[in-house]
């Protein structure tokens, strides 16, 4: 199908626009990270976003994907990063951490990273645009935590890993909210915490940042949680097709129309290019509010 008549289909079947909550997180560098949409579909749920490799790439990194310049990020963060490891389920899991990552979190956000990647990735303040930077200090400038985790299994021992984890960050900041994005495969964690009705409860969102669908989600009772979902693909990601994406998005809204969940297509971007373009401020926001 293409671009054009599946937008078309999806119309058919749009919704009226949630109602907009308070902002919790306060601007950072919004100018230099705001997008612009140039479709909207299901009262805005559905978002087509305008990417240019020469604006959003070349213009934008010192080099290319591996340097932003330098007005895109702030080192804020490193006053409080540091590094550590847990014991659960019989394992050591290393992870990293910002902000009030120790205790006393109001927001804990937590990046999983997908094949071949590591706990490093996410904390990496000049790769990607400079987006994982700006996440950690959305994080840190607004009594939040951000951290990172490595994960060397993505079925049921990576999840229940990731799951210690929360539950970790949970007792030494028992009011906080907590956000897991899944970059690439990391994905399928995402979708196994939703599934799992304990996993879900400790949530408050899901960014799926170019991950696999998981049709299980559907018959899973995953949709009563109300858990929110954000989805974001490139239409030109050779890893994962947008295409089919959507079409579970859209599956999605059929069986429970009301369900909180957001898709944002990068036109023209490719499967990095929502960790480097999507707005953390503006997903946190919606979730949190």
């Amino acid at each position: 199908m293409t671009r054009t008549l599946l937008l078309g289909a999806l119309v058919a079947l749009a919704g009226a626009a949630a109602p907009a909550g308070a902002e919790a997180l306060k601007p950072f560098k919004d100018g230099l990270f705001r997008y612009k949409v140039t479709e909207t579909l299901y009262g805005g749920d559905f978002t087509v976003v305008e990417y240019s490799k020469q604006r959003d790439l070349r213009d934008r990194d010192e080099v290319d994907e591996r340097k932003v310049y330098g007005n895109y990020v702030s080192y804020h963060p490193k006053r409080s990063r540091g590094s550590a490891e847990l014991k659960a389920n019989g394992r050591l899991i290393e992870y990293m951490g910002t902000g009030k990552w120790k205790g006393g979190a109001r927001t804990i956000v937590i990046y999983i990273h997908g094949q071949g990647g590591n706990r490093f990735q996410g904390m990496n303040d000049v790769s990607f645009g400079g987006n994982f930077n700006r996440v950690q200090n959305l994080m840190t400038r607004n009594g939040g935590a951000y951290l990172t985790v490595d994960v060397n299994d993505f079925g049921a021992r990576g999840t229940a890993d990731v799951a210690a984890l929360i539950q970790y960050q949970k007792q030494l900041s028992p009011q906080a909210r907590v956000v897991v994005a899944c970059g690439s495969m990391g994905g399928i964690i995402c979708w196994n915490l939703l599934k799992n009705g304990n996993y879900a409860s400790m949530l408050s969102g899901i960014l799926l940042l170019g991950s696999p669908k998981d049709p299980g989600f559907l018959s899973s009772g995953a949709l009563s949680r109300n858990v929110p979902i954000y989805m974001g693909y490139g239409t030109l990601d050779s890893v994962y097709d947008w295409e089919t994406q959507a079409n579970f998005f859209k599956q999605i809204k059929s069986a429970a129309p009301g369900y909180p969940i957001k898709f944002t297509l990068f036109d023209t971007g490719t499967h990095g290019t929502p960790i480097r373009m999507t707005d953390w401020r503006l997903i946190l926001n919606w979730m949190l509010g």
